[in-house]
């Protein structure tokens, strides 16, 4: 049986997690916004198409959990603006593959060193001798227990 003391520090967690999710998104997407005009969101969704060779709107979503609807809006925006194309899927043809386009690679990369810069700013010094590393991989056990506990949520 779990104490109470335990339950209090879960909360706690749960609630410093969110907190600074909350902080570090606005913090970032503040940088992103006044630097290259460009929603936090939409360099999330740009990160995993770059990544994904045959990307679709349901692996982005999966990917960042979210929704398909909301992926396609951000798709939608995305392409609006020149930095990604969608072309038919050859294998399913309910789908399309989305691609970035030569200049959504460019842009891709230039706001990529701004987010890694505001990163290092902000995360850093409160790291200071622990690897980002060993707390990314505890980070991604909790994910991976949290959506463990629901069966209703895919793994990714």
């Amino acid at each position: 049986m779990e104490s109470k003391t335990g339950r209090a520090d879960l909360t706690q967690l749960f609630s410093e997690l969110v907190r600074l999710e909350t902080e570090l998104w606005d913090a970032v997407e503040s940088r992103v916004r006044a630097e290259h005009g460009l929603a936090l969101g939409s360099y999330e969704v740009m990160t995993v198409v770059a990544q994904r060779p045959g990307c679709r709107v349901h692996d982005i979503a999966a990917a960042l959990s979210i929704t398909v609807g909301g992926v396609s809006k951000i798709v939608d925006r995305i392409e609006a603006t020149g930095d990604c194309m969608r072309r038919a899927n050859p294998g399913d043809r309910r789908s399309s593959i989305i691609e970035l386009s030569p200049a959504g690679q460019r842009r891709l990369a230039d706001v990529t060193g701004t987010v890694e810069r505001e990163l290092s700013r902000r995360l850093a010094p409160a790291l200071q001798d622990r690897s980002p590393s060993e707390f990314t991989h505890q980070l991604i056990q909790l994910r991976a227990a949290v959506r463990a506990s629901d069966p209703g949520q895919e793994a990714s």
